[in-house]
C-alpha cells in the first residue's frame, strides 16, 4: 500500500536536492529513494550523496536493513543524513 509523507534532506543531501524537504508517495524506503533519484536525475551528485547517507524513518535508524523491507507509514518522515564531520 502506497503511503504519503515527507523526505527531509540535511547538509550535502539538502544542497544536492536543492530543497530541504519534499513529499513521498511510496510503500517502502527503497521506493521513496528511487522516486527521489528520478526526481533529481538532472543532478548526478544527488545519487552520489545518497550512497553515503544514513536514514531515519520516523526517528528510527534504518542501519543495515534492506531498504525494500523498511515500510513507510502514512504521514511519516524519512530523514536523509549525509556523514557529518566532527562530533
Amino acid at each position: 500500500m502506497t503511503t504519503t509523507g515527507t523526505v527531509r534532506y540535511w547538509a550535502a543531501a539538502k544542497a544536492a536536492a536543492g530543497t530541504a524537504e519534499e513529499p513521498y508517495a511510496a510503500a517502502t524506503l527503497a521506493e521513496a529513494l528511487a522516486t527521489a533519484r528520478e526526481r533529481h536525475a538532472a543532478n548526478p551528485e544527488f545519487a552520489r550523496v545518497l550512497l553515503r547517507c544514513s536514514f531515519l524513518v520516523d526517528g528510527d535508524p534504518v542501519g543495515g536493513r534492506d531498504h525494500a523491507a523498511v515500510r513507510l507509514a502514512e504521514g511519516g518522515t524519512v530523514e536523509v543524513l549525509p556523514p557529518f564531520a566532527g562530533g
